[in-house]
């Protein structure tokens, strides 16, 4: 009687649990390198499965989530002065 193999299965993981969509986006190499830095910390310290991608879908959701008025923005530093604004007070 054959064994049943205690292997995962080969490929990625399943992770996502609802529909998802691939996107490329273009980032800064300093955006990027302060991504993979942040990955690299948290790695250290035992939480191995973030990624680039986990990271980003991370601060998109929290964005989208907090519901942030985007109807007066017109610029990207605009946006971003907003989101940190966000962020560093909690508001």
């Amino acid at each position: 009687m054959p064994r049943k193999s205690k292997r995962r299965p080969r490929g990625r993981p399943v992770i996502h649990d609802e529909p998802w969509s691939k996107v490329s986006v273009v980032l800064f190499d300093r955006e990027v390198k302060k991504i993979d830095q942040l990955i690299s910390d948290a790695r250290k310290r035992g939480r191995t499965s973030l990624n680039r991608a986990s990271l980003i879908r991370a601060v998109v959701d929290g964005v989208l989530d907090y519901g942030l008025e985007m109807a007066n923005m017109t610029t990207e530093s605009a946006l971003r002065r907003s989101v940190f604004l966000r962020f560093s007070t909690g508001q």
